[in-house]
């Protein structure tokens, strides 16, 4: 008898550890489904708070084209050009702008026939120097955008690409995204860091010609690029400096009667078309970006070129 004692009291043991453990288990999963549905609903917050952040961002750009009084300049000094932050109710919202046209085009510098605009291309190769990249650089992706099969001297084309594992195919098109760079040989993560924010593939007007580059908004590594004449001497550094202070309407208020006025004339200027938006929007723990490049927004309708959420 009391040996049978004994067994039912380890039975009643096993039964109400098991009981202890399911509950313990049960517990768990209600909290952790809680913290996917709370984590849901956070994320979808988020991600509506970026794609807000991007129309806003389109509005200030228009407030900021309203208060130039229809003169021609875009600049760094108007209300676009100064990140963002909101408090919503639930969350933030952070916005910041960039100006395409202040940079160089890339589907300018090369060409689909192999013919390229030649200031973009001799840009491209000072920009190269002024980062201190090998101008190697350039045949890679000249090859990436032509349509013949035929690899320049430090380039690569299909019987490059097709031994990759995995094989890639040539684009033989103008590039779409900066991020298409990093197909192109010679263009790891490092030396797209480098380069984005100097380079563009959004710098076509009216997608005919390419759009001037903006002397208001380039980059210090930009403005060296345009000449020769700028790769060295204090003139980047006066201009930079002119810009804190000034908006440039005209290339002379810089320049002067310089020769690179004229020089300068047909591929500078002082107004941007083009802009990149990025919104991030945070509730809680999560966080979700919306980026868009857009041109036309002085327009009711403005033109989205490229949009992307992550």
């Amino acid at each position: 008898m009391r040996g049978e004692k004994g067994f039912a009291l380890v039975i009643a043991l096993i039964v109400t550890t098991l009981l202890v453990a399911l509950l313990a288990e049960f517990v768990n999963e209600v909290y952790v489904d809680a913290s996917h549905s709370r984590n849901f609903v956070a994320s979808q917050q988020a991600g509506m708070l970026a794609e807000s952040g991007v129309a806003g961002g389109i509005k200030l750009l228009q407030v900021s084209s309203s208060l130039r009084l229809g003169e021609q300049y875009s600049s760094l000094l108007e209300p676009w050009a100064q990140p963002q932050s909101l408090d919503a109710d639930n969350g933030t919202v952070t916005v910041t702008i960039e100006e395409e046209s202040g940079k160089i085009d890339l589907n300018s510098a090369t060409s689909q026939t192999g013919v390229p605009d030649d200031f973009y291309k001799n840009a491209l190769l000072r920009l190269f120097d002024n980062l201190k990249l090998s101008r190697d650089l350039y045949d890679p992706l000249a090859d990436w955008v032509d349509t013949d099969d035929t690899p320049r001297p430090s380039g690569a084309e299909k019987n490059y690409y097709g031994t990759l594992k995995p094989p890639l195919q040539v684009h033989n098109d103008k590039l779409e995204t900066i991020e298409e760079l990093g197909l192109v040989k010679g263009y790891p993560p490092e030396v797209l860091a480098k380069l984005r924010g100097m380079v563009t593939v959004y710098g076509m007007a009216n997608g005919i010609a390419a759009a001037k580059i903006n002397i208001n908004t380039a980059p210090k590594e930009v403005l060296m690029s345009l000449d020769d004449s700028l790769m060295t001497g204090d003139q980047v550094a006066q201009i930079l400096e002119y810009r804190k202070t000034k908006v440039i309407k005209t290339l002379a208020d810089v320049f002067g009667s310089s020769p690179l006025t004229n020089t300068l004339s047909l591929k500078v200027g002082c107004k941007g078309f083009i802009y990149r938006i990025r919104s991030e929007g945070k509730v809680g723990e999560s966080v979700s970006v919306a980026e868009a490049v857009v041109t036309n927004v002085e327009s009711t309708s403005p033109t989205i070129l490229y949009w992307r959420e992550y």
